[in-house]
C-alpha cells in the first residue's frame, strides 16, 4: 500500500500520470528489502501468488450505494447535484452507485441511465430524452427546458431537429408542430440517430413535415446501412433506383398444396321457410 503525506502528494496533470508514477513507485517497492531479509518484497510476493485464492468472478461496485427518491421534476439528487432520470420513475426510489467520476443509476439490477460526477454544489445533468412524455402533454415548455439547451450542447439535438421543428410549426400550429417534434425525438430510443437524421433529411427534402414519413424514411436507412431490404422490399443501393426487375431480384411463388382441398358435397340450403314467409306476408295484405 502505498500513503502519500501533505508533503509528498504527487503533482500531476492526468489520471494516466498518476498510474505512471505509482508504477515507477510500486518498482522500487518490490525491490526493497524488509529487515535485512535475503529476499525482496517483489521475490516473496513471487512465490506467494499460486498460494493466493482467486479473484472473484462478480465486479466488485467501488462506489457508494444510494437510495434516492425521484422528485416530481424527474430529478434525482445526489449530494447537492441534481441528475434526471426517465419519467416513469417519478415518485420511486432507485439505486445509484456513485463512483470517482461516474454515477450509475439503477433499477434492480438494469443501468437506466449513465452521468460523469457532478463536482459543483446544485449542478445539474439533465437528458432531453427523459422528459419527452412530459412534454407532449405540455409541449409549449420544450423551448426553455434545460434538457433542450443541454441536447444542443451536446450535439444530439442537430441542425436536421430544428430545421424539422421549424416546418413542423409553421406546417401544423406551434403546440401540434412541437408533438410532431417529439414523435420524431422518440424514435431515438428504437433506430440510430443517424438513421433517424437521414429520415428527416429526407422527409424535409419532400416538403412534408410529417413524422410518420420520417419513421419511414429512417427505416430505410437503417435498413441499408444494415444492407436489408427497405420498406418497399427493394434491396438497396443504386439498383433499387433504376434496376431492372430481375436486378432487383426474382419473383417469389407461393408453393401448392401438399393434399387437395376435399370436394365440397354438402347439400344446398333451403329457402323454403323464407317463400312461407313472403306468401303470409302478401295474404295479409290483400286481407
Amino acid at each position: 500500500m502505498i500513503i502519500f503525506s501533505s508533503e509528498n502528494v504527487p503533482d500531476v496533470a492526468t489520471l494516466a500520470g498518476l498510474n505512471e508514477r505509482l508504477a515507477v513507485i510500486d518498482a522500487a517497492e518490490d525491490a526493497r528489502h524488509v529487515h535485512g531479509s535475503a529476499a525482496s518484497i517483489g521475490e516473496r510476493f513471487a512465490a506467494e501468488r499460486d498460494l493466493l485464492a482467486p479473484l472473484p468472478g462478480e465486479e466488485f461496485d467501488c462506489g457508494i450505494t444510494l437510495t434516492p427518491t425521484v422528485r416530481r421534476d424527474s430529478r434525482i439528487v445526489v449530494r447537492q447535484c441534481y441528475y434526471s432520470v426517465p419519467a416513469r420513475f417519478i415518485g420511486r426510489q432507485v439505486r445509484v452507485s456513485l463512483r470517482a467520476n461516474e454515477l450509475l443509476v439503477f433499477d434492480r439490477n438494469q443501468v437506466i441511465v449513465t452521468y460523469p460526477r457532478l463536482t459543483r454544489r446544485y449542478d445539474y445533468r439533465d437528458t432531453l430524452d427523459h422528459y419527452l412524455e412530459i412534454l407532449m402533454v405540455r409541449p409549449g415548455a420544450l423551448a426553455g427546458s434545460a434538457g433542450l439547451a443541454q441536447a444542443r450542447e451536446a450535439g444530439t439535438f442537430t441542425a436536421a431537429h430544428d430545421a424539422f421543428w421549424a416546418a413542423a410549426r409553421a406546417a401544423h400550429g406551434d403546440a401540434p408542430g412541437t408533438r410532431a417534434l417529439i414523435e420524431v425525438l422518440l424514435l431515438h430510443r428504437r433506430m440510430p440517430a443517424a438513421a433517424v437524421t437521414a429520415g428527416i433529411t429526407a422527409a424535409l427534402d419532400a416538403g412534408a413535415a410529417n413524422p410518420q414519413l420520417v419513421a419511414i424514411e429512417a427505416r430505410n436507412a437503417a435498413a441499408a446501412a444494415d444492407g436489408a431490404p427497405d420498406a418497399a422490399g427493394a434491396p438497396p443501393g443504386p439498383d433499387a433506383a433504376g434496376g431492372t426487375d430481375q436486378e432487383r431480384g426474382t419473383v417469389i411463388t407461393l408453393r401448392g398444396r401438399r393434399t387437395p382441398i376435399p370436394e365440397d358435397r354438402r347439400p344446398l340450403p333451403s329457402v323454403d321457410v323464407y317463400d312461407q314467409l313472403l306468401t303470409h306476408r302478401t295474404r295479409k295484405g290483400a286481407s
